[in-house]
Order: structure tokens, then sequence, then C-alpha cells
């Protein structure tokens, strides 16, 4: 959910705040930024491969998705500040000095060698600059959270302190595809990109065959999300709808568009899905559990749902629907093929 509060003026003057923010802390933190964050970083693959692989010896140019033109020079003290980001960062082969608080607890960044430098939708920009950084990685999606301040406010702040910015968003696999594209051609890893990039591609290409002959086509699916405070519908532009819509099957959510902003039970019983999978989201599984509980089972209509009814009804791993799951695309299009067979 995006945090769209307030119009131009409002806008503008969270802007300035932004800005005025981010310059008083850059000139404090200048000074002391060497002495934070000093860890080489976690490595990615064997030393042999990494002493045996090509480097770029000039800068490399590219263009990220906000069609910003970016210039890095065989960066080494690079920040990933998406979990999903620093993953693809050590898939290509990098290094990593700092990472977003969910690259630790989503992705098994080694916490010992990579500092903490917040949440991605509250991320501390003392932190970053602590790191010493020479290219940070960013989303350039909202985070829908918290109403922090989104990582693209942080952009003019670190180029002015001499860090190269790049921006990406990742939803599908093809998006994936494209930004480890770019890491691996930083890292000079080929290799990596061949088998992280090109092999998965294959796997994916085989489960999506193998899916359409298992999945009903045109089977009219909900993908419901469960968080602490209630329960949303997916959109097919998000991981999940994009799995879903290669495997053949429909999202209700495409029918009637209503549904992502004024969801209700009322509005399920109308449309009346042959499938409902769910996808649990925030770190508080067992108040999500509740709320869906409380929202549907406990609600007599709800068993007059036809999904419910013949058990097509399927909690989905969060960890393939809710986080990207990069080097395992494969597998969530396997577990969202047999989630219509449950």
């Amino acid at each position: 959910m995006r945090d769209e509060r307030g119009g131009h003026g409002a806008s503008a003057w969270r802007a300035a705040r932004v800005t005025l923010a981010a310059s008083l802390a850059l000139c404090l933190i200048a000074p002391f930024a060497l002495a934070g964050c000093s860890g080489g970083g976690e490595k990615a693959g064997s030393s042999s491969q990494e002493s045996s692989a090509a480097q770029p010896q000039e800068g490399y140019a590219f263009t990220d998705d906000l069609g910003n033109q970016v210039t890095v020079n065989n960066p080494q003290r690079v920040v990933a500040c998406m979990g999903s980001f620093a993953d693809v960062w050590q898939l290509a082969g990098g290094t990593l000095v700092g990472a977003s608080q969910d690259a630790f607890a989503d992705y098994g960044i080694d916490e010992a060698n990579v500092q903490s430098v917040g949440d991605f939708s509250g991320l501390s920009l003392e932190s970053i600059l602590a790191c010493n950084p020479d290219f940070v990685i960013m989303t350039g999606s909202s985070s829908g959270r918290g109403g922090g301040v989104a990582q693209t406010d942080l952009k003019d702040a670190l180029e002015a302190s001499g860090v190269s910015v790049a921006y990406f968003n990742v939803t599908t696999f093809d998006d994936y595809l494209r930004m480890l594209r770019v890491c691996c051609d930083i890292t000079g890893r080929d290799d990596l990109y061949a088998s992280n990039g090109d092999d998965l591609k294959a796997k994916v290409s085989d489960a999506i065959d193998a899916g359409r002959k298992s999945v009903p086509q045109g089977a009219r699916v909900a993908l419901l999300t469960t968080y602490s405070q209630g329960i949303r519908v997916l959109p097919s532009s998000s991981t999940a709808g994009a799995i879903l819509n290669d495997l053949g099957a429909v999202n209700i959510a495409d029918e009637n568009p209503s549904l992502l902003s004024d969801f209700g039970l009322e509005a399920l019983l109308k449309t009346d899905p042959d499938y409902i999978f769910l996808v649990p989201m925030g770190d508080d599984d067992a108040a999500a559990e509740r709320n869906l509980k409380a929202a549907t089972m406990d609600v007599p209509a709800w068993s007059e749902l036809s999904a419910v009814k013949k058990g097509h009804c399927v909690v989905l791993d969060k960890a393939l629907f809710l986080y990207k799951p990069n080097a395992h695309w494969d597998e969530a299009y396997k577990a969202l093929s047999d989630a219509f067979e449950e």
C-alpha cells in the first residue's frame, strides 16, 4: 500500500524536510564515516572462482529501473537496502558491508560480517554512511509500511557524499533476471549469471510447462494476504499474481478491481472463486492467523464459499510468495502448481 498523504504543498514540504534532515545528517556523519561498519563483507562463491573471474577494469555504466544513469567501478563496499537485493548481489558474487534488517531475518545474510542499516521502510542514513559505501542498492517502490521515508528520498544525500546509488523494482522472474544481469556485469561474474540466471530460467520454463498441464486453465483464484491489521487482495502485479497468471489461472482481482481497495467477505461471496490462496504477511504470524480466523473462518458465510466447500483454500509459503524467491523461482512456480492439487 502506498502512502499517498497530502497534496502538492504537503509533498513539497515533506520533500524539503527530508532533504534538510538528510543534509544535516550528512554534515554530522561525514567526519566519522570511516570509523563505522568496518567489516569486509560476506563472500559469495569460492575464493578461487572470484580470483579467476574477470573483473571490470573500467567503470560500468547502466540505467537503473527509475531511468537514472549510474556508473560504478568494481565497488567493494556495497550496502543493499532490501533483503532480496542483498541476496541478489551475493548471488552475483558481490560482497556486502551493510544491508537492511530483513536481509538477516529472511535471507540469511551473516550479521557477523554485515552491518544493519535499519528496516527497509525506515532506513538510517547515518548507518548507511557509517559503512563508508561506494555503492548503495535501493528499491524504487514505496515500502507501504509505517509511513517511513521512501528510499528514493535518500538519493541526493548519498550522491552528495560521492556514493553511487541504483534503484531496482523487482516483482517478476524477468525483473530478477534483469537485476542479476546488471549485478553480474558489475562484478564480472558471467559464470554466476549462467548458474543463477540461465540455468534457473530453464528450470522455471519447465515448471511453467508442467504447471500448465496440471493447473485448471482459467480457474478463478482469490489471492489474499493476511497481516496483523486485516486482509487484502493481491493484484496480478504482485509476485504471487504474476506466477498465477503464468500458470494459466485467473486472478479475480482482474475481473473485479474494486476488491483491491474494498475487500470484504460479502464481496468475496459475490465473486465466489474456485480457489483461495492465502499469503501470510508481517513478522507476527500468530496475529495474522488470529485476524484471518476472525475475518473468515469465524464468519458463518465463509463456509458457503465454493472454494471452502471443496477444500480449495490453501496457505502459501511466504518465503516464496511474500519475499522474492530469487534463486528459488522454480520452486515458487512448482509450489503454486501443487496448491491446486491440495
